[in-house]
């Protein structure tokens, strides 16, 4: 994603400024392509985000970043103290522009952001059980689903600052699945809930509005030429 629209993710405007920007760019796409972008942000939620914790194999960095774009999830947390948040571009097929990584040095930065946020801890492990993907109570809040190293799972400090368990019930002789299988399951199984059972669970207007126009633009080849251009010959005029 070009600078422009990484700055637009973090950066405060005007709703007046992101609408007269939209309107402009969109007269480059398709009517399809359109449709699918606006159908897509209507889809996303931040009611639950996903945290993991130095994800070591490339290969399940990219497959949680596709079930999130896939399901719905906007936001991933990366704890990188030891492994880098690295997905495999040629497995992730260029869903990363599509869902934003927020990185975090280590567990407890992690772990603070999120609940500043109002964020319940839900760690996932199956050595521990307050809830399976069917009694989980989504209703009592946004959470954000920890997921460990796929070799020692998740770290003793997030045990301690979980404000509950989850597991996949297992009825066979294995005592778990990996973690890119059971982030599969958790995150399609829990959007699903929410979707069903909790009011508010989409974007707000303004996210919605935001994310659309940062998509468009991100869509539309030379976009930051075409603004700059459009703005030099008074085309756009509506400043921050």
């Amino acid at each position: 994603m070009t600078n422009i629209a990484s700055r637009l993710r973090n950066e405060e405007h005007s709703r007046e400024w992101l609408e007269e920007r939209l309107e402009y760019m969109s007269q480059f796409l398709t009517e399809e392509r359109k449709a699918v972008l606006q159908r897509t942000v209507a889809s996303r939620t931040h009611y639950m985000r996903i945290l993991t914790e130095n994800m070591f194999h490339p290969q399940n960095a990219s497959a949680i970043m596709r079930h999130c774009e896939a399901f719905g999830i906007q936001q991933i947390h990366t704890v990188e103290d030891r492994c880098k948040f690295d997905p495999s571009v040629n497995i992730v097929r260029g869903t990363q522009k599509w869902v934003d990584v927020e990185h975090h040095d280590n567990t407890h930065e992690a772990l603070k952001a999120l609940k500043a946020e109002g964020y319940r801890i839900v760690a996932t492990t199956p050595h521990r059980c307050s809830a399976t993907p069917e009694s989980f109570d989504v209703t009592k809040g946004k959470f954000a689903l920890v997921f460990g190293t796929e070799h020692a799972g998740i770290s003793e400090e997030v045990i301690k600052a979980a404000d509950e368990f989850l597991m996949i019930p297992m009825c066979g002789m294995v005592e778990s699945l990996n973690v890119s299988a059971s982030a599969a399951i958790l995150i399609y199984m829990l959007s699903e809930r929410i979707r069903q059972s909790v009011d508010g669970w989409q974007l707000s207007d303004t996210e919605q509005l935001k994310l659309l126009t940062r998509w468009t633009m991100s869509s539309v080849r030379d976009f930051e030429g075409i603004l700059r251009r459009a703005e030099q010959s008074g085309k756009l005029t509506i400043e921050y």
